[in-house]
């Protein structure tokens, strides 16, 4: 099983296909297994974002309800 890339290694790999696409000179084969690649890098970011998302909202809500709970 390959070790899931952190949110930092899938960005760097995606500006390389981009880099890689733009250049305009490899086959349509090797272009659309990049293409592909992206994607599921896209879906992984996407997910990672939710996360860190869901995380900063319960800490900020934690924060809250901890600063609340002191002012009573």
């Amino acid at each position: 099983m390959a070790k899931k890339q952190t949110f930092q290694q899938s960005m760097d790999r995606l500006d390389d296909i981009i880099s890689a696409m733009e250049k305009n000179d490899m086959e349509l084969e090797a272009a659309i297994v990049l293409f592909e690649e992206g994607l599921q890098l896209l879906k992984s970011c996407d997910q990672q974002l939710k996360g860190f998302e869901e995380r900063v909202s319960t800490l900020i809500s934690s924060y809250e309800e901890e600063v609340q709970d002191a002012d009573i």
